[in-house]
């Protein structure tokens, strides 16, 4: 049937539940069964095995995996998007990115925080990522730190940001009392807890 089919240790055989109608088969006039004798053939046609695969490991809280981004002078900052310097965690480089002014048409009312995955590491399995991050805006009087967990898939493109617009309102932001914001300065940090990785092995 030009179907191409693929055995191994778990599936050794494949087969037709119905390749003729047995009244078909039976008819002599048709040639399948001639002197009550019938041949059965299949053409076989090996490919190429496959060699090797994707292993896809999970990482909880690997080496490295807490970023901090100190952010001077806030009050000065304009409306657009600000992003901090790369970090490496695992096979992959991440960014943070925010608009002090807020994000969408009505501008929300709470500080943004988002995540981004950039290139992989030389050598890495260029591959999509899932990424789970603690994202934090660090109280800088105690540690009642705001914090927000995001999961998400990551492609292989290096422009993919997933975050929250929820982490803190500016309104708490703007009470000094509170500790987030301290000599015009505020401090988020990234705690990725949990990275896929990639690696290709032999079967």
């Amino acid at each position: 049937d030009g179907i191409q089919r693929s055995y191994n240790d778990t599936k050794r055989e494949w087969g037709y539940g119905k390749l003729i109608p047995l009244s078909t088969f039976l008819d002599t006039n048709q040639g399948y069964l001639e002197q009550d004798t019938a041949s059965f053939g299949a053409e076989i046609f090996l490919g190429t095995p496959i060699q090797i695969q994707e292993k896809v490991t999970f990482i909880s809280n690997p080496p490295n995996n807490v970023f901090t981004w100190k952010i001077l002078h806030f009050s000065t900052f304009e409306d657009k998007i600000y992003y901090s310097d790369d970090f490496l965690v695992e096979d992959r480089y991440w960014i943070l990115g925010f608009n002090p002014k807020g994000t969408g048409d009505g501008r929300s009312q709470a500080i943004p925080i988002f995540l981004y995955a950039q290139v992989h590491k030389p050598n890495a399995v260029g591959i999509t990522t899932w990424g789970a991050v603690n994202l934090r805006l660090k109280n800088q009087r105690n540690s009642n730190h705001a914090q927000i967990y995001s999961a998400a898939s990551y492609p292989i493109r290096s422009d993919y940001g997933v975050g929250v617009n929820t982490i803190l309102s500016f309104a708490e932001l703007n009470v000094a009392s509170k500790g987030y914001l301290v000599n015009d300065t505020i401090i988020f940090e990234a705690e990725m807890v949990k990275v896929s990785v990639t690696k290709i092995v032999p079967v």
